[in-house]
C-alpha cells in the first residue's frame, strides 16, 4: 500500500494502480484499507482519463463502504468522472444527467460534508451546460424561424435552470421570439420576469423598453 502511494504521488499512474488492485485482492471485503485502495486505484483511473472505470469505482466507496470517510468523496468524483465524459453539451446529455445525479445524491446523502460543500460550484458549472445545451437548441430553431420549437427550448432554460448565467439571456431571445410573432402579452409577461429577477440582464432595455413615464 505505501509502495503504490509513492508511485501515486510521483505520477507513476499505472504501476500505482497495479499496487491498489493487488491491495485489494489481499484484505477482507469489508476491510476499510481495502475501501481506500479502491478509491485510490479510481483516482489512478481518472488520471489515466479513464473516466468510465473511474466512475464506477468511486461509485463503489458510496455503495459498499457508505460510513467511510471516503464515501462523500467517492460520490463527488463519481460525478466528476462522469462530467468529463460529457465533451460537448449538444451532443447525448446521459452522462451529464449521471453526474447531476451523483452531485444531488451527495447533497442528499451527505449534507454536512466537505465534499457536498465542495460539489457546489461543480454543480452550478453542470447546470450551465445543460442551460447552454437548451439554450443551443433554441437558437437553432430561432434561426429556423421555427419560432414554436425556439419557444419551447428558451422557457425551459429559464424554468429548469434559472440560476445558470444563460437564464436571462433565453428571457432576452424568448422575447425577441414573441416580438416575432406578435404576442403581445406574453411579451409583456416575460419582460417583467426579466425585470423583476434579471434587472441588470444585458440589453434588457433594448429588448424591453421601459414604459413612458405618466404626463
Amino acid at each position: 500500500m505505501d509502495a503504490s502511494k509513492a508511485e501515486f504521488r510521483h505520477g507513476h499512474f499505472s504501476r500505482a494502480r497495479t499496487g491498489f488492485l493487488r491491495v485489494n485482492f489481499e484484505v477482507a471485503a469489508n476491510d476499510s484499507v481495502g475501501a481506500v485502495a479502491r478509491y485510490l486505484t479510481a483516482e489512478c483511473d481518472y488520471a489515466l482519463t479513464n473516466y468510465l472505470e473511474a466512475a464506477k469505482g468511486f461509485r463503489r466507496i458510496a455503495d459498499e463502504f457508505p460510513d467511510h470517510h471516503l464515501a462523500p468523496d467517492g460520490l463527488m468524483r463519481a460525478g466528476d468522472a462522469l462530467n468529463a465524459l460529457w465533451v460537448r453539451p449538444e451532443l447525448d446529455p446521459s452522462y451529464g444527467e449521471e453526474a447531476l445525479a451523483a452531485y444531488r445524491e451527495l447533497a442528499a446523502r451527505y449534507p454536512e460534508s466537505r465534499a457536498t460543500a465542495r460539489s457546489q460550484l461543480k454543480l452550478a458549472a453542470l447546470a450551465d451546460r445543460f442551460a447552454e445545451k437548451e439554450y443551443k437548441a433554441g437558437m437553432f430553431y430561432f434561426r429556423l424561424k421555427a419560432f414554436d420549437s425556439a419557444i419551447i427550448y428558451f422557457r425551459s432554460v429559464a424554468a429548469q435552470w434559472g440560476e445558470s448565467r444563460l437564464a436571462p439571456v433565453s428571457l432576452i431571445m424568448l422575447v425577441r421570439t414573441y416580438q416575432r410573432l406578435n404576442y403581445k402579452e406574453e411579451t409583456q409577461e416575460t419582460c417583467a420576469n426579466l425585470r423583476q429577477y434579471y434587472p441588470n440582464a444585458k440589453d434588457l432595455n433594448e429588448t424591453c423598453p421601459p414604459a413612458p413615464a405618466a404626463p
